[in-house]
C-alpha cells in the first residue's frame, strides 16, 4: 500500500541520515560522502514537504564532509557551493557568507570579494529585507577586506616615506579603500552583538586620519552600551586607546576596574595593580592588593614571576610600615584554606627552585609572610637559596624571621 510504502521510504531516509552522523562523529570522511550520495538520490523520489528542508541538511553536511575529506579540491567546494546557492533561497547569503569564509582559508582573498560584491549586489523580493541582518554581514566582511587593502596600500607608502604620499595615484587608491571600508564597518557595529575584528580596524582607520573624537565615541559605545553583550574585549581596547592618548591615570584605572569586575584573571591585572600601588590613595592601594590576591587564585598565575613580585612588594611595603595589616588578613581569610596547598607546597617549593629561583624567592617571601617562617614552601627555599650562597636569600631569611610576628597576628 501506498501508507506502506511511505513508511518504509521514511525509515530507511533516517536510517540513512544515522549512519552519516555517525560517519561524520568518527570523522570517516569517505564513508559519509558515499552515504550522503545515497541520501540525496532518495531525496529526488520522495514528494512529502518535511518540516525541515532537506536542503538545509546536505549543505551542512556536505560543507563538513568537503571541508575534511582528503580528496576534496577548491574546485568541487566551489561547485557545491553553487548548488547550495540555488537550492535555498532563504539560505541563500548565509551560504555565501560560508563560502566566503572558505575562499579565505585557503588564502583567496580576491576571489573572496568577488563573492562578497555578488552577494551584495542580490535581491529576491521580501526575501531581500527578511535577510537583512545577513545581508549586513556581507557588507562587514567586505568592509574588513577592504580594510586589509587600505592597511596593505598604506605599508607600502609608509616604506617609501615622503616619497610614498608624493605618489597620488597610489595614496587616492589608499583613501577609496578607506571610505569603502569605513562606511560598512560604521554600519555593522551600529547592531547590538560582539563586532571586536570589526571595531578594531575601523578605530585603526579613526586614529590614522586623526579622528579621535569619534574613535572614543564608538569605543565608549562598544564598551558601555547596555544593549550589548558583556564583553571583556570591549574594556581593553578602549583601555589601550586611551593609554594611546595619554589619558589620566583616573580615567585608565576606571576602565580597567570594569575590566578587573568581569574578568579578574585578565593578563592586565598587573598593570592595574602597578598603577593603583602608585596611588596617593589609600583606597586604590587597597584595591591593588585585592587584584593581585584575586589573580593569583587562578592556575594560569601560578607561576607568574611578575604577578608574585607585585604580591611581595605590596606584602613587604604593609609589614615594614606596620600599617594597614588588616588588608592583608582580610584577604587572607577567604583564602587560608586552600592557597597553602594550592601555592606553597614543598612539592611546588623544589619545582619552582629549580625552574625559576626569582619566582620562588617572591612566593617564598609571601609564604613566610603569610604562614609564619615554619612554611614548608619557605623553609625550602631559603634553605636553598642560603646553601648557594645568594646574598638575597639571606636578607629574606631575616626578613621574614624578623616579622615573625606579623604571621601570628594575621593568623589571628
Amino acid at each position: 500500500s501506498p501508507n506502506e510504502h511511505k513508511l518504509n521510504f521514511k525509515k530507511s531516509k533516517e536510517a540513512c541520515l544515522s549512519y552519516i552522523q555517525d560517519a561524520l562523529l568518527q570523522k570517516q570522511w569517505k564513508r559519509a560522502a558515499e552515504f550522503l550520495t545515497c541520501y540525496v538520490e532518495s531525496l529526488e523520489k520522495d514528494y512529502s514537504r518535511e518540516h525541515i528542508g532537506p536542503s538545509e541538511m546536505i549543505w551542512r553536511i556536505g560543507t563538513e564532509i568537503l571541508w575534511h575529506h582528503s580528496q576534496s579540491s577548491m574546485k568541487e567546494f566551489n561547485c557545491f557551493m553553487e548548488q547550495m546557492k540555488t537550492l535555498g533561497v532563504k539560505r541563500y547569503l548565509k551560504v555565501c557568507l560560508e563560502h566566503v569564509f572558505h575562499l579565505l582559508c585557503n588564502g583567496q582573498i580576491d576571489e573572496a570579494y568577488q563573492n562578497l560584491s555578488l552577494a551584495e549586489s542580490w535581491r529576491f523580493g521580501e526575501q531581500t529585507a527578511i535577510q537583512d541582518k545577513e545581508m549586513k554581514l556581507i557588507q562587514a566582511y567586505r568592509g574588513l577586506l577592504d580594510y586589509c587593502s587600505w592597511s596593505k596600500q598604506k605599508n607600502i607608502l609608509l616604506e617609501h616615506g615622503e616619497d610614498g604620499f608624493s605618489d597620488l595615484a597610489a595614496e587616492q587608491e589608499m583613501h577609496g579603500y578607506f571610505r569603502k571600508a569605513a562606511v560598512n564597518l560604521k554600519e555593522i557595529i551600529k547592531i547590538p552583538g560582539v563586532w571586536d575584528e570589526f571595531v578594531k580596524c575601523y578605530v585603526d582607520l579613526l586614529e590614522f586620519y586623526g579622528d579621535h573624537n569619534e574613535a572614543r565615541q564608538v569605543l565608549n559605545e562598544y564598551a558601555y552600551n547596555s544593549k550589548f553583550p558583556a564583553n571583556p574585549n570591549a574594556h581593553v581596547y578602549l583601555y589601550q586607546f586611551l593609554k594611546r592618548q595619554g589619558e589620566s591615570k583616573k580615567s585608565l584605572i576606571s576602565a580597567l576596574k570594569i575590566l578587573h569586575d568581569i574578568v579578574p584573571s585578565h593578563e592586565l591585572m598587573i598593570d592595574f595593580n602597578t598603577m593603583l600601588q602608585k596611588s596617593k590613595k589609600r583606597k586604590k592601594r587597597r584595591l591593588g592588593l585585592e587584584v593581585i590576591f584575586a589573580a593569583l587564585d587562578y592556575a594560569g598565575w601560578k607561576e607568574n614571576a611578575k604577578a608574585w613580585s607585585c604580591l611581595a612588594k605590596q606584602v613587604k611595603q604593609i609589614v615594614i610600615s606596620e600599617k594597614h595589616l588588616d588588608w592583608i588578613q582580610q584577604e587572607w581569610n577567604s583564602r587560608k584554606d586552600w592557597w597553602p596547598a594550592f601555592h606553597f607546597s614543598r612539592y611546588l617549593a623544589k619545582r619552582n627552585w629549580q625552574e625559576n629561583t626569582s619566582l620562588s624567592y617572591e612566593k617564598a617571601l609571601v609564604a613566610g609572610i603569610l604562614l609564619g617562617k615554619d612554611c614548608k614552601y619557605f623553609k625550602y627555599v631559603s634553605h636553598q637559596g642560603c646553601k648557594a650562597q645568594l646574598k638575597r636569600f639571606r636578607m629574606l631569611k631575616k626578613f621574614v624571621n624578623r616579622h615573625n610576628p606579623v604571621y601570628l597576628r594575621i593568623s589571628g
